[in-house]
């Protein structure tokens, strides 16, 4: 792997996509993964997707056929080297609208789109745990998907709607500092265990 950093050695740059938990356009985790592109290193191009075509998961309907905007998003995920995920937390716990699309894609369980990615997650809130049951649930998601997400360093923005102006811009130069060093951190972990999918899933859920 290239190192950055490596005299005359250009880093590996790596495409990530960058989903957000919330359908609101003037989410706080909207705001936060804008952050994330602007404070990414150049080795890193994060692009985001919108997930708000998704339909609610249903076995019926893709015993049928898959739904444009549930392929849209497998291949997307499939052909890039990581995910970002920004998650608010609705209810102590994962927003509804995210959960479900890491449903369509954990689909179907032996070529997950999510099987073997490397994955970073952060999040907002103007409460003071700052998303972190939410992201906790995703991690237990990510058990059965056999997706890598990065443990440390975490990315908690407590109290978030002090450290955004009215334009969006996270202005708060501490959480700014964090979040650049978390990124740069997220790719030496995509460095670290990109590069293939890991072991094929058998189970299917798909009848529960």
């Amino acid at each position: 792997m290239n190192q950055a950093g490596t005299p005359g050695t250009p880093p590996q740059r790596h495409r990530v996509v960058g989903m957000v938990g919330s359908l609101r356009q003037g989410s706080l985790n909207r705001a936060l993964l804008h952050a994330a592109i602007e404070l990414a290193p150049v080795a890193l191009e994060i692009v985001p997707l919108d997930i708000s075509g998704v339909p609610l998961y249903n076995s019926d309907v893709e015993a049928t056929a898959t739904p444009s905007a549930v392929h849209e998003l497998r291949v997307a995920v499939m052909q890039a080297d990581a995910i970002l995920i920004a998650t608010p937390e609705y209810n102590h716990g994962v927003p509804g609208v995210l959960k479900n699309a890491i449903d369509w894609l954990s689909r179907p369980p032996a070529d997950s789109a999510l099987n073997g990615k490397p994955c970073g997650i952060i999040g907002a809130s103007p409460g003071m745990t700052g998303t972190a049951r939410a992201q906790s649930q995703l991690r237990q998601a990510f058990v059965f998907t056999n997706t890598y997400a990065m443990l440390r360093p975490e990315v908690l923005v407590a109290r978030a709607n002090t450290k955004f102006d009215g334009d969006g811009r996270l202005t708060d130069e501490a959480t700014r500092t964090h979040l650049a060093a978390f990124l740069a951190e997220f790719w030496k972990w995509i460095e670290l265990v990109g590069g293939g999918a890991g072991p094929t899933r058998t189970q299917d859920e798909s009848t529960r």
